[in-house]
């Protein structure tokens, strides 16, 4: 199976954001010190483990906003401050590949 290229930039995507579980983003404990004091706005406990927020079918951190030409562009608004898993994930990647084969259907709604 021949990858699906990647975008031409991450703000054009958004997909390894999106998800309806919220249990899909699993932050560490170093993870959520970082998050620093919008900790509590951004991350929560679901028992004994911390995950992001989820709004909307995305990452509570995941802001969007439209360029001059009127088309999407989906930010992080803790880039900085990111949890690990975030910081792992390489574009164009296979695992990226996988995120926007499987989440065409909600990005964008």
């Amino acid at each position: 199976m021949t990858p699906i290229p990647p975008p031409t930039g991450c703000l054009a995507c958004g997909a390894c954001c999106h998800s309806r579980s919220p249990t899909f983003v699993r932050i560490t404990g170093k993870d959520w010190t970082r998050l620093g004091d919008r900790v509590e706005a951004l991350a929560h406990f679901i028992g004994h483990r911390a995950y992001m927020r989820m709004q909307d079918d995305h990452c509570a951190a995941l802001a969007l906003r439209r360029d001059a030409a009127d088309q999407p562009e989906y930010f992080c608004t803790i880039y900085e401050q990111r949890p690990q898993v975030c910081r792992d994930l390489q574009r164009g990647s296979l695992q990226c590949a996988a995120e926007r084969e499987l989440k065409s259907g909600l990005i964008g709604r």
